[in-house]
């Protein structure tokens, strides 16, 4: 978390796609905030997406930047869905300090069976699987990956699970993602998406008071405490949950405002905004390295009209390259 930090009112605003820290002293609790708009947009955009793929994908995105900028270390944040409903894979990743991306692959017909059943919560367009989250520290650490079951409840509800499973921190989580309507300077129609989240983190300086009831199964000693949780944390999960869907994603809101709403009373600051954007990781050379290890009749077969192109699936850039500069060097 940046060293610098404000009281509400002290600088401007954010903005869209600018992730806000934000710390409450008085519930020993500290966070992220964010509002995604043009950067979002244009990922969306980009593929075309139908508007139930598109909302999903949006709130994956705003779990991976709200977990990812907390990296304290130069790597990569990889949120990734396989399930049997009829968006089977989603993949959204944060690489630091401020690049994402993000990739979705549906059934569209089982897609628009569920969309005539009324079948479009998250829950039900991912089906019954796994959530993957991935930190990948390059070449100076191992990946550390955390898998939680797609069981039925909400993305909010599995990264929660992650957090008891993976640092054994009370969090709470909440996203949202809406299509807006609206004119442009123009006066002509437009289509825009935006989405926004928050992260809430109970982080007491005494590590014994952030104890949970354990998870269904677990063999912890639930009889140390027997009403489960802190007070301090009980106060700040019920806030957070006072949230409404339309309060994340409204630009006339902001987050800071968003932000005072909640923890006014209890003294809420926040801290540097980090900016984000919609930046891909492909490139022509990585590309072109990934063919240069195929066989020759691989390349051949790769072959159309003379020559071999390549989509990156993320950001929609073709590549297109002859045969022999794939031809290994005389």
């Amino acid at each position: 978390m940046a060293e610098a930090a404000a009281a509400l009112g002290q600088f401007d605003f954010a903005g869209d796609d600018h992730v806000v820290p934000f710390q409450v002293e008085g519930l020993d609790v500290r966070g992220r905030a964010v509002q995604l708009g043009p950067m979002l947009d244009a990922i969306l955009e980009r593929h075309h997406y139908p508007a139930p793929v598109a909302r999903l994908l949006a709130e994956v995105v705003v779990l991976t930047v709200l977990l990812g900028t907390s990296l304290k270390f130069d790597g990569k944040f990889t949120v990734q869905t396989k399930g049997d409903g009829p968006v089977d894979l989603l993949v959204a990743d944060f690489s630091t300090p401020e690049n994402v991306r993000a990739y979705a692959r549906f059934d569209q017909a089982l897609l628009n069976k569920a969309v005539e059943a009324g079948e479009t919560e998250p829950e039900q367009l991912l089906g019954r699987g796994v959530l993957a989250f991935t930190i990948d520290q390059g070449k100076f650490g191992q990946p550390y990956q955390g898998i939680v079951a797609l069981d039925g409840t909400s993305l909010e509800e599995i990264a929660g699970v992650y957090f008891r499973q993976s640092e054994q921190i009370p969090t709470r989580v909440r996203l949202a993602a809406a299509e807006l309507l609206d004119r442009d300077e123009a006066g002509k129609p437009r289509h825009r998406w935006r989405a926004g989240g928050l992260v809430a983190q109970f982080l007491p300086e005494a590590p014994e008071r952030m104890r949970q009831p354990d998870l269904h199964g677990g063999d912890g000693d639930t009889g140390s405490r027997p009403h489960g949780e802190d007070d301090s944390w009980t106060e700040a999960r019920s806030l957070v949950e006072t949230i409404d869907a339309d309060e994340l994603t409204d630009p006339q809101v902001g987050t800071e405002r968003l932000l005072f709403r909640l923890f006014h009373e209890r003294g809420v600051r926040v801290y540097e905004p980090r900016a984000v954007f919609d930046r891909c990781s492909c490139s022509r050379d990585k590309i072109k390295g990934v063919l240069k290890g195929f066989t020759a009749e691989e390349i051949e077969a790769s072959q159309e009209n003379g020559e071999i192109a390549v989509t990156c699936e993320f950001c929609s850039t073709t590549y297109r390259f002859e045969p022999a500069e794939l031809q290994p060097a005389e």
